[in-house]
């Protein structure tokens, strides 16, 4: 089972700690069984102050680390305040120490800040709050602080920006060791998104449409229902009575990203669970997913998630004989 350690410092905020918890616990495999054991751990046992009017009690200090397959690093309210650049010292330096080399290692929000001084992003990607976003990068020049993503992954390393994006990000770790099919069942379970891409900013102007404004979510869902033949901008504009000038701004105010790209992501999306849960021809699950060919549907494929169709298949339907 994979562990997973959740390291927490003075002034946590509780609802890091529950999103961490609460999704990868109710990830199951398909015979019902656990697919991750999640600690917390602090770097001293035993009382630990959170952002609200409370404490919690650690029973793991860091020791834990050691034998975390994932360790993730929360944000802390002091991480708030101004601070100074520099290295890891001290307990927090002594603790990282015993992490394992190619431990997967993620943080939430201004936990960030942490990774940095660990010299764990220095020449990548990486994201925080946007409000601390400049503070990052001005106090770690080394790091590529992106500060309208939802999240950044760099394989071994991930970061994540606001509390909301927590959820995104420990979904998307569910979804890449596990696939598409166990994420969603833990969306659904608990009642969120289940996909959002890394890319996606943070910040939307109008996340929400006005009261008696018009909305693209007939269009999201006429598109989703008809993913498998080619769709115009003018024909998702139709579906809500817009010019396509008007549909193509409310869209990006509404989702985030251009209509194209968000019809990209569906369809890889569309793609992936044909490969985990079909034995469909890979031509078969280009068409379904709109790529019309096996070609176009390896390209974007690849470009989403680096891997051919046949060896995402082979990830995870643990048979190597299906990479070709």
């Amino acid at each position: 089972m994979h562990r997973i350690a959740v390291l927490v410092r003075t002034g946590v905020l509780p609802i890091e700690l529950g999103i961490v918890h609460r999704l990868f616990g109710q990830a199951r495999s398909a015979d019902g069984k656990p697919l991750y054991d999640v600690v917390t751990c602090a770097l001293t046992s035993g009382q630990v102050r959170t952002d609200a009017d409370f404490t919690i009690t650690v029973e793991r200090g860091p020791d834990a680390l050691a034998e975390a397959d994932t360790v993730v690093v929360l944000s802390s309210d002091e991480d708030y305040e101004p601070q100074r650049g520099g290295r890891l010292r001290g307990p927090m330096a002594d603790a990282f120490a015993l992490i394992r080399p190619g431990t997967r290692i993620a943080s939430i929000c201004t936990g960030a800040f942490v990774l940095a001084a660990a010299g764990l992003l220095d020449g990548k990607r990486a994201t925080t709050h946007w409000h601390s976003a400049p503070d990052l990068a001005a106090l770690y020049p080394a790091v590529q602080v992106e500060e309208n993503v939802l999240y950044t992954d760099s394989g071994d390393v991930l970061t994540s920006a606001g509390v909301a994006a927590g959820i995104d990000l420990c979904l998307h770790l569910i979804r890449r060791d596990h696939g598409v099919a166990v994420a969603n069942e833990v969306a659904r379970g608990t009642v969120v998104a289940p996909h959002r891409d890394g890319g996606q900013a943070q910040f939307i102007a109008r996340p929400v449409p006005e009261p008696r404004s018009p909305s693209t979510r007939n269009a999201r869902a006429w598109a989703l229902r008809h993913l498998d033949r080619p769709l115009t901008l003018r024909e998702l504009a139709a579906q809500d009575s817009m010019s396509v000038r008007t549909f193509t701004r409310r869209f990006r105010q509404e989702v985030g990203i251009s209509p194209l790209q968000w019809l990209t992501q569906q369809r890889v999306e569309r793609a992936r669970r044909l490969l985990e849960e079909t034995d469909l021809p890979v031509d078969r699950v280009a068409a379904e997913s709109g790529f019309g060919t096996a070609a176009s549907l390896r390209q974007h494929l690849q470009a989403a998630l680096g891997v051919s169709p046949s060896a995402y298949r082979a990830t995870f339907r643990g048979d190597a004989s299906l990479v070709g």
